[in-house]
């Protein structure tokens, strides 16, 4: 027979697990968080968070609505409970749940805020309001249709939220005009529309060859640099490769010479790295030509062997 852990649904995993933890008096909490705050103790952070994964799951359910996977909300909301954790002083007199349920709906809020939509839904602090309120409200108000609200329903919310008007008009409308990239089209339906997204981004193969060409110059400059005395490289690196390089007049005054010495210094410090690189360059054309020819002569000597 099946193991039923095995075979048992994530999150009856995870209840499972926020099970074995027991709900803590505010003399324990207060103890843990103490503990944990003051001392660092990973086992009092541990009964602390652990008392509270229950609490996640209740705050991460009221956001199934938007059609996002329970497991994924939770996981969020684990993020926020364990910042909570983080920040939380117990010195202030307030229990862990009130102050950790903030930081979980957060931290919920945020990843529903950038997952339900490809396009960014809100960013100030009146359109997240609006994100999570606009259905409720609706819904008080019996306004279930897809289209326009009505110029007394657009009045009533912006009211209720305290935000402008044209803020719940637009939010309205991209929140119905939204589709799922997971809904079917095509004549049979057997087609998805994420199936239509191509991907931009350059091939595996031209990453790997990109990051070749990396090390291999990077190669390259080191061994130019090896081929020059302490001050040039000094001054090559001060000018050329430095995030912020310095002027003549600051080299100037760090290895007491004149601005024109510095200059003249550099040249011929841009020049030796130039010579050793092309050089190396040579070397390694050679070598492949070399091993070019090795090669062709044994695919010919293994070709007159076998006629």
């Amino acid at each position: 027979m099946e193991n039923r852990t095995q075979s048992a649904e994530p999150m009856q995993l995870y209840l499972q697990e926020a099970r074995k933890y027991e709900y803590l008096t505010p003399e324990k909490e207060r103890e843990y968080a103490t503990r944990w705050r003051n001392d660092g103790d990973r086992l009092a952070l541990d009964r602390l968070v652990g008392s509270h994964l229950r609490l996640v799951f209740k705050l991460a359910r009221g956001y199934q609505g938007y059609g996002l996977p329970i497991a994924d909300l939770v996981a969020e909301g684990n993020v926020g409970l364990m910042q909570a954790a983080e920040k939380f002083d117990p010195e202030k007199g307030f229990r862990f749940a009130t102050y950790a349920s903030w930081w979980v709906r957060a931290a919920i809020q945020e990843y529903v805020l950038h997952n339900w939509s490809l396009v960014k839904i809100g960013t100030t602090a009146a359109q997240k309001k609006l994100f999570f309120s606009l259905r409720r409200l609706k819904a008080r108000m019996e306004e279930l249709d897809n289209g326009d609200l009505s110029p007394e329903a657009v009045a009533y919310i912006a009211t209720e939220l305290d935000v402008p008007e044209t803020e719940v008009v637009e939010m309205n409308r991209r929140l119905t005009n939204d589709s799922s990239l997971n809904a079917p089209f095509g004549e049979e339906g057997d087609s998805e529309w994420q199936d239509q997204l191509t991907d931009d981004r350059a091939s595996q193969e031209s990453l790997v060859g990109d990051a070749e060409e990396r090390r291999e110059r990077l190669s390259f400059l080191k061994l130019g640099l090896e081929a020059l005395d302490d001050r040039e490289r000094a001054i090559l690196v001060a000018r050329r490769l430095a995030d912020e390089p310095q002027t003549l007049e600051e080299l100037s005054a760090r290895f007491h010479v004149s601005r024109e010495r510095v200059r003249q210094l550099e040249v011929r410090a841009f020049e030796k790295v130039q010579k050793a690189v092309l050089a190396r360059s040579r070397a390694q054309q050679i070598a492949a030509a070399d091993k070019g020819r090795d090669w062709g002569r044994g695919e010919m000597s293994r070709a007159l062997i076998s006629a």
